[in-house]
């Protein structure tokens, strides 16, 4: 999108005028202000009254979305056009959660006949997992699962196994590996047992440096304890190129495919689901997928002004390209929801952290910031002094469920009040004289009032949204997932930049395949940069001496 429209244009002038009011303002000013700027979704409410925004805001804020032709951007994603131009694919991973009679199904019918098929081969293999009728090759038992991959196909798994665990009783324990520092996948192998243990290898190509490596280094823990032969019985594949699963020993039967329409970062609904789906079972996994589903029905068809992603996408276009907002960040008050932040940092910053549109021209504006966070109440212990009193204003998304599963005495209640005030403080603050009278209040002399009172002084101002569920279950998760999905995908319509390929992953894999000979050659090469070279012979020097 051209930034020099009257769009902009007019949104750039109105945030001088509103730079004028606060927060606390434009809720004297409204009593009716958060009946406005809240909306419902299916026992889910998203509360945006408390950033700097009024109805005129996302008024012209709503403009950028026909500026840009977004209901346009979202009727191709859905209907299967190669909206992911540089790599020439479409970015179906909606299809992968529709329903049969969907809009999207009726317009990829052969792909969504493939996606049906794929998911009661997972359903039927991870039943038998789960009942034990899929065993070693001694017969035993699975008592482990042990899932190798990288990135988009061990963040999003972990974390909604993690999330979920309240649904996986009595579940086989999967553990995760990802690094290629050895530790990650040593420290695993080390307390398993390779005759209970099952191994799945997620990769699309099954050519992914590091998720290759540790397969190929599992498949030797397997083999020199149980046999080449043991192969097929302890290892599957969650992979499109069934050429090289077959080379590595992997029966066709335990090889689901994935697809080059799915992205890593979108592939939690796809094969990559897998351990999820063997960790709570096929009536859950089918809630998770119904939930991302309702969001795609109310992304597709719901007003702008009510539209959960949409808002979320336009606030977060007002946070960054108009106020000039670095970074966000997500603090959800659930301890199973720990490494949600880390999966929704990927979607957003690799799918939105470009600098360039459609057309290969630079961008003038700011896109994707810094998406960072950590569980409440945590978090308050750790960085949300600078959040209440630093020197950049960071807008913050509160995730709260209103009940808990474990509803031990004091706690959730506890839980939400913690919350709630934190978004409160973050909005009110509490200036000098206030300060004062609170200083007072605690029994100070007047010496400490005025010494202490600057430094408990708290601005305020800084803007939250709240998004409260009724409890994180299957589905809740999947929408959750889902209202971030499209979140990413609204803002990078309104950049005009590609929200699908991710070319800036690839530079340092090309470069670690070019530097890994010089590790072992007995002399660097003259070409690298001196910092470079003088690293590798530093890290030379101490493996030989310490070896």
């Amino acid at each position: 999108m051209n930034t020099a429209s009257d769009a902009w244009k007019n949104l750039r002038h109105h945030s001088q005028d509103i730079s004028k009011k606060t927060i606390n303002s434009l809720f004297k000013d409204d009593p009716d202000r958060f009946e406005k700027f809240t909306a419902n979704l299916d026992g889910l409410l998203l509360d945006y009254s408390k950033n700097l925004l009024t109805e005129d805001t996302i008024r012209l804020l709503r403009q950028l979305t026909i500026t840009c032709g977004l209901a346009e951007h979202i009727k191709k994603m859905f209907s299967g056009e190669r909206i992911n131009t540089s790599e020439n694919r479409p970015a179906l991973h909606t299809l992968l959660r529709a329903s049969e009679n969907s809009p999207t199904s009726l317009a990829n019918i052969s792909s969504f006949k493939q996606v049906q098929t794929s998911l009661a081969k997972m359903t039927n293999f991870a039943d038998r997992i789960r009942s034990g009728q899929c065993t070693g090759s001694t017969g035993k038992l699975f008592k482990n699962i042990l899932h190798i991959g990288v990135g988009g196909s061990v963040i999003g798994p972990s974390m909604a196994i993690r999330a979920l665990s309240p649904y996986s009783q009595n579940s086989i324990p999967i553990q995760f590996v990802s690094n290629i520092e050895s530790s990650d996948l040593y420290d695993k192998i080390s307390i398993l047992d390779p005759e209970t243990t099952l191994i799945l290898v997620a990769s699309k190509t099954f050519l992914t440096q590091e998720t290759m490596l540790n397969a190929w280094s599992a498949k030797d823990w397997i083999t020199q304890s149980l046999g080449n032969e043991a192969v097929g019985s302890h290892f599957a594949a969650l992979s499109s190129n069934t050429e090289q699963t077959q080379q590595f020993g992997i029966q066709p039967e335990k090889c689901f495919d994935l697809w080059e329409w799915v992205g890593g970062r979108y592939s939690i609904w796809s094969a990559i689901g897998l351990p999820i789906l063997i960790s709570i079972g096929s009536d859950h996994f089918k809630q998770f997928l119904m939930g991302a589903q309702t969001v795609d029905e109310h992304f597709t068809t719901c007003p702008v002004e009510k539209n959960i992603p949409i808002l979320l996408g336009l606030i977060g276009i007002w946070h960054r390209s108009i106020l000039g907002y670095a970074s966000q960040a997500i603090i959800p008050y659930d301890q199973r929801l720990e490494l949600f932040v880390s999966h929704i940092q990927q979607i957003e910053m690799e799918s939105n952290g470009k600098s360039v549109r459609l057309d290969g021209s630079k961008i003038t504006t700011a896109t994707s910031g810094v998406i960072w966070g950590e569980t409440g109440t945590n978090a308050q212990h750790s960085f949300f002094q600078l959040l209440h009193q630093g020197s950049d204003i960071i807008p913050c998304d509160f995730l709260i469920a209103a009940l808990s599963h474990n509803e031990l005495p004091k706690y959730h209640e506890t839980l939400i009040a913690n919350c709630l005030a934190q978004s409160q403080a973050l909005m009110q603050g509490r200036n000098l004289e206030q300060t004062k009278v609170h200083l007072r209040d605690r029994g100070l002399s007047e010496t400490d009032v005025e010494r202490i009172a600057p430094h408990a002084t708290f601005v305020g101002n800084r803007p939250s949204t709240t998004i409260m569920y009724e409890k994180l279950d299957p589905k809740t998760l999947g929408m959750l997932i889902a209202i971030y999905e499209h979140k990413t995908f609204v803002q990078g319509a309104i950049w005009n930049i590609n929200s699908f390929d991710q070319w800036g992953v690839e530079l340092g894999k090309e470069l670690a395949n070019q530097l890994l000979p010089t590790l072992k050659a007995r002399k660097t090469p003259d070409h690298l940069n001196p910092s470079t070279s003088g690293l590798i012979d530093r890290a030379k020097v101490i493996r030989k001496t310490c070896s």
